[in-house]
């Protein structure tokens, strides 16, 4: 991360009458941490309570029920709507007023979003009777998640179009929300007035075709949010801050919320007395590609333009999201687009990102990769968890006082192994860090070359363990010999998976790779077995690029791999999951036909739902060949032969195959040392094929069981 002072972003601000500490907020999201009953129980308070020992200035709630369990969207979400709430609700304020920040309450009904309703036979509210849904975003879904799935459980969905004295029920539910939130120590409320839910559904004249005084005109279309705000304030009163969140546009919905709409809607709820505008985003849920086009961005700064559109048309603040890195933030709070940056999943990588950034502490904020495994869980009805942050949604665990003090040594320097060390060493442990390559990151460092957003990890783990008083051994082989000069009390195996060709006929032939072979080759790394497929020049440039460090430079990588590599202009790769689809795209993007055969039935196995659906989008956007659930698979000289799905046989041209799957578990070296005598604790792949994820869970709770034994 960037070295700057954040003058801006680090700012106080201030909401109507809340003042606030700084510009960072914790942005609303669906955590699913409330009890099953709605209340706010220690797990979800202990949550929020992080985030405000981590220096946020505002957390928002991620969606609270002013009619629960009525327009509920997700399992355990907080309920506001009855005074039973009470008691949690004001726990919760209590523990984040304890460490400074304040916090708001998310008001919200989700009309016709609201899962639950649809699951427990409920009939779903709606301004008038929807069109018939586009497209099917259940096709990015592996088969196991679609049987996980609660939209899978639904059997039938009945649409009630709302009367007037069913807007005047809400309206009420609204402002009897407000209310409680008040009574609660809630500093202030946020209207979700987005994302497709009640209020947005009202608004968007893609849903709203009523054609009463709530129908037609836009400012007949607002009408419903303009009475919520109204009953809201008048409930509140005039010094409790209120505004609203507001979809800036509809991307993919012809007809849809345009920015021109937003922008009037902002003025009009101004003019109610709202105290702020939260500018996000909304998408038609048919297409999978923008699940993460709209309020959860995989373009950086996406929604930025349109919050600085109305930010020059109101007189109040507003709250900007969606993937804005701090510095960004900083910029466009400090140019007057925007006045508070939100964040959710930067939060969740590192609660205490801006404690770190008001130290001047940067480096050591553990960085998001933006591979969706939050957001992905809501899918499948899950609590979102992160990939990075294994703590997120477990702080009421307390941790036992580390018991520090052992020997320990880490045998591998990939993701697993950088992370145990870390830890090890902050619990107060004496650790050595052996690693057989000649610097650290093991396979992190190619999921960082075909995926960029992996790359801030990298560096970061790197950071901390150079950072830290660990004894680090590049290019050293760990056996029983060496440990024993080391007498460790414990060893963390943490040295990947095995990697070999699974039998396919044609393996052994001289074009075809597997992932490993590709792995070195753009890394820098020689092996027997790649001398025998790749010529002579090709293994030179390749040592020079890794004795002169340039292989080391990932962006160097990316840019010379551009211009020349050696392969084929057309390329077969077999293995459809992460590794093999992130593989597809980056040679993709190097002017290679791509084709991606599997024998699955659906692709994508190991990545999140929602960086699945971008991905698999994208690589048809691109012309890439996709054929999953394939059988009889074999490669010859010139191609690989195949029958696809439909039973039809197919001959794909190939100059260079590469098989990117056959990874498996090894626990090989863990059971060589237990028998030695070692006692051993294993993390990663080398206990299964886990990923990023499974590293750094693996390193935690290795971690753990060491420190508290």
């Amino acid at each position: 991360m960037s070295r700057t002072s954040y003058l801006h972003l680090l700012a106080p601000g201030r909401i109507g009458t809340m003042a606030l500490r700084n510009r960072i907020v914790v942005t609303a999201m669906g955590a699913s941490l409330a009890e099953p009953d709605g209340h706010c129980g220690e797990r979800i308070v202990r949550y929020h309570e992080s985030q405000a020992k981590g220096g946020a200035g505002l957390i928002i709630t991620g969606v609270a029920g002013v009619a629960w369990p009525t327009g509920a969207n997700q399992v355990n979400q907080i309920a506001i709507s009855d005074d039973r709430f009470l008691p949690g609700l004001t726990a919760l304020t209590e523990a984040v007023h304890a460490h400074g920040a304040k916090i708001a309450a998310q008001l919200h009904h989700g009309g016709l979003i609201g899962v639950e309703d649809m699951l427990a036979g409920r009939p779903v509210w709606a301004p008038s009777l929807p069109e018939p849904p586009t497209g099917d975003f259940t096709e990015a879904f592996l088969l196991e998640e679609l049987a996980e799935a609660p939209f899978g459980r639904i059997t039938s969905v009945t649409i009630q179009v709302m009367t007037k004295a069913d807007i005047d029920t809400l309206i009420a539910q609204f402002a009897a929300a407000a209310s409680r939130a008040r009574r609660a120590g809630f500093d202030g409320v946020e209207i979700h007035g987005g994302h497709g839910y009640l209020l947005s559904s009202f608004i968007s004249p893609t849903t709203n075709r009523r054609t009463d005084e709530y129908g037609g005109p836009l400012e007949n279309r607002v009408r419903l949010l303009v009475e919520v705000v109204r009953a809201v304030r008048t409930a509140v009163g005039p010094d409790f801050p209120v505004w609203c969140k507001l979809d800036s546009r509809e991307e993919g919905i012809p007809g849809g919320i345009t920015i021109d709409e937003a922008v009037r809607t902002a003025q009009i709820v101004e003019e109610e007395g709202a105290n702020a505008i939260t500018v996000s985003a909304y998408h038609d849920a048919g297409k999978p590609k923008l699940h993460s086009a709209s309020h959860t961005p995989h373009e950086p700064g996406l929604n930025l333009p349109f919050a600085a559109r109305i930010k020059a048309a109101v007189g109040i603040p507003v709250i900007a999201s969606g993937r804005i890195e701090p510095v960004l933030g900083d910029e466009k709070i400090a140019d007057g687009s925007i006045d508070f940056v939100s964040m959710g999943r930067k939060l969740l990588a590192d609660p205490y990102l801006p404690q770190k950034l008001a130290e001047g502490r940067p480096n050591d904020v553990l960085p998001c990769i933006y591979c969706y495994t939050c957001i992905s869980a809501i899918y499948v009805g899950k609590p979102l968890r992160c990939a990075v942050n294994p703590e997120i949604g477990f702080e009421y665990l307390h941790r036992q006082s580390p018991k520090g003090g052992k020997r320990v040594v880490v045998i591998g320097g990939g993701p697993g192994g950088m992370e145990s060390a870390r830890r090890l060493r902050a619990d107060g442990h004496q650790v050595t860090l052996l690693e057989q390559a000649s610097q650290l990151g093991g396979t992190l460092r190619i999921a960082a070359l075909a995926y960029q957003a992996n790359e801030p990890l990298l560096d970061w783990l790197r950071h901390q363990v150079e950072s830290s008083r660990i004894d680090v051994r590049l290019r050293t082989r760990a056996t029983p010999e060496l440990l024993r000069t080391l007498s460790p009390d414990v060893v963390v195996v943490a040295t990947g998976a095995v990697r070999g060709l699974p039998p396919i006929p044609g393996n052994d032939l001289p074009h075809v790779m597997s992932g490993d072979d590709m792995r070195r080759l753009m890394l820098g790394e020689g092996s027997q077995e790649l001398a025998r497929k790749v010529g002579w020049a090709t293994r030179m440039a390749s040592k020079i690029g890794a004795a002169s460090g340039l292989t080391s430079n990932l962006d160097f990588v990316r840019q010379a791999t551009r211009q020349w590599m050696p392969l084929g202009r057309r390329v077969v790769i077999i293995g459809g999951e992460l590794v093999g689809l992130e593989l597809a795209e980056f040679l993709s993007e190097r002017g290679r036909m791509v084709t991606v055969v599997d024998e699955a039935p659906r692709l994508g196995a190991g990545l999140t739902i929602v960086r699945r659906m971008r991905l698999l989008a994208e690589l048809k956007e691109h012309g890439l060949g996709l054929f999953p659930d394939a059988s009889d698979i074999r490669i010859e000289p010139d191609r690989v032969c195949f029958t696809d799905q439909t039973g039809n046989a197919q001959a794909i041209d190939a100059n260079s195959v590469i098989v990117a799957k056959g990874a498996a578990g090894d626990s090989t070296l863990a059971r060589q040392l237990e028998a030695e005598g070692f006692k051993v604790h294993e993390v990663g792949d080398c206990t299964g094929i886990g990923y990023i994820e499974g590293a750094m869970r693996g390193a935690a709770r290795a971690a753990k069981e060491i420190s508290q034994i």
